[in-house]
């Protein structure tokens, strides 16, 4: 679900437990590790609810983790509110330790889902990818990026919803700049583009491996369209295993298998999304492409709004600026 610190004997029980439940949450078992904190399961006695709780420790987790990206993490999360988005409630810092209390997804991750099952079928995957585009739209309207969109941070709900977890490298981009006027820039508050490498090589944009300042709007719709891809295919469209050979595979067009029973209006979608940052889709052309639109279950007018607004051109007067690089 999230990044993780360490195996649960090594956090001595008595010491998160006992202030655990100073707040009233009974800890149950580990259902996520990583490099710098461990989830659990656990009942918040006070409303009588299932949470996750992620445990991170100060110790273990590196400076910049602790003094860049977890702040960032959480104050982007603490204005989040979307049905397909996992919930925030509290976070809770010690001199030790940082508690962070989340929703719980009970249905696990997408991709357990596909490693079990294997590819979804169109419906099935049209339900899920129009799920996370929803809640990228919602992101994307409010200046922020998630940068680390994978089949493991898309957790199922009970009722096998998604919710997009894991705000580990979330950013909310500066909108007091004007948008840099290039086509190679289609998006909003493009006179900010980052640096810092964020998420898995797999899920990578070209223009993040090969270190170059990137549009982080787009390097999320280049991570959807790999979601995409390996839903309906059940493997990832790039060979991960080797960086040089990735580079090569994603500067040319992706291909499908042969037997592939993918209909064309998906493959063209999802080549819409695995493109050139000049030519990619953003977020606001997959809303309204006629493949998701056939499985969309509602119109999200209050976000195409924000985002059309956020899309249009800038004054001509502004293309001397030059952009702004952040992290």
């Amino acid at each position: 679900m999230v990044k993780g610190e360490t195996k649960e004997a090594q956090i001595p029980a008595p010491v998160y437990r006992s202030v655990m439940e100073e707040y009233g949450y009974e800890v149950g078992k580990v259902i996520g590790n990583g490099s710098y904190g461990t989830v659990y399961e656990a009942y918040y006695t006070k409303q009588k609810v299932m949470v996750a709780i992620k445990i991170i420790s100060k110790k273990k987790a590196s400076h910049d983790y602790l003094n860049k990206f977890l702040p960032r993490e959480i104050q982007v999360m603490k204005i989040l509110r979307h049905k397909y988005l996992i919930n925030f409630y509290q976070a809770i810092e010690t001199t030790s330790r940082v508690y962070i209390i989340l929703e719980l997804a009970q249905g696990g991750d997408v991709l357990e889902w596909i490693q079990r099952y294997g590819a979804c079928n169109e419906p099935l995957a049209g339900k899920w990818f129009n799920q996370l585009t929803l809640g990228i739209a919602y992101l994307h309207s409010k200046g922020i990026v998630h940068r680390d969109l994978k089949l493991e941070n898309l957790l199922l709900d009970k009722r096998e919803n998604v919710k997009i977890s894991d705000f580990g490298f979330a950013k909310m981009v500066p909108s007091n700049q004007p948008v840099h006027n290039s086509p190679s820039y289609r998006q909003v508050n493009c006179s900010h583009l980052s640096q810092t490498y964020c998420g898995s090589f797999a899920y990578a944009c070209p223009e993040v491996l090969l270190g170059l300042p990137y549009n982080p709007f787009l390097s999320d719709t280049w991570s959807m369209g790999v979601i995409l891809y390996t839903l309906v295919v059940a493997r990832l469209p790039f060979d991960d295993s080797n960086l040089k050979k990735l580079l090569r595979e994603t500067q040319k067009e992706a291909t499908f298998p042969p037997n592939c029973a993918v209909s064309q209006e998906c493959k063209n979608l999802i080549l819409q999304m695995l493109r050139p940052a000049v030519k990619r889709a953003t977020v606001l052309d997959i809303l309204k492409d006629p493949w998701v639109l056939r499985f969309q279950s509602e119109q999200p007018t209050h976000e195409i709004r924000l985002l059309q607004a956020m899309c249009q051109p800038t004054n001509t007067s502004n293309r001397h600026l030059s952009l702004e690089i952040t992290t």
